[in-house]
């Protein structure tokens, strides 16, 4: 994956998208001082792990962050979209930021825009899914829920799910991951 070839354009992670890119194509290593943000293991993907997403009302941790190889923010929403398998839901599930223009979309938008300005950085773009269950999208879900819906999961399910906790960078120390760490 070779150097920056537009704009400098960051991406922000937290989950999969740091140990397992796919086609995303980042540029460089994936950095671990990127914005504090209010991070939990609080969404049901549709294969049944629960994801890191950003949520109101936990505590900040800092984020990952890489350079995509793109020419601008809008190339990276469409490169994160295609990573993500969200591309018909770009509008809502992606966020960014862009020096152009100054507009942004998405949660915690400010402050990913002040970390980016410190760094120069022309966007930024990240990943905006709601937290909740699939039967309740926006409703975060509590720690004993999230629990329990671990203890529901099996076989490959069960795995992934585990496998997704245990990847997760180090620095991505919420409440809930702890508790589902010292039960895996």
């Amino acid at each position: 994956m070779g150097g920056p070839v537009g704009k400098k354009i960051g991406c922000l992670g937290w989950g999969s998208l740091v140990w397992d890119p796919r086609t995303l194509p980042v540029a460089g290593e994936w950095r671990t001082d990127g914005p504090l943000l209010p991070l939990e293991f609080a969404r049901e993907s549709g294969d049944g792990r629960i994801t890191i997403v950003l949520c109101d009302g936990v505590r900040a941790v800092h984020s990952c962050w890489a350079m995509l190889a793109v020419e601008d923010v809008s190339a990276g929403i469409v490169v994160l979209a295609e990573r993500e398998s969200i591309a018909t839901r770009i509008a809502k599930d992606i966020g960014w930021w862009n020096s152009v223009d100054g507009k942004s979309h998405g949660m915690c938008a400010s402050e990913i825009e002040s970390w980016a300005k410190k760094l120069a950085l022309d966007g930024v773009v990240w990943t905006n899914l709601p937290c909740g269950f699939k039967s309740n999208r926006g409703q975060m879900p509590t720690q004993a829920e999230v629990i329990a819906h671990f203890a529901k999961l099996e076989g490959e399910t069960l795995e992934k799910a585990k496998r997704y906790v245990l990847m997760a960078p180090p620095q991505i120390d919420t409440e809930y991951r702890r508790t589902l760490a010292q039960r895996l």
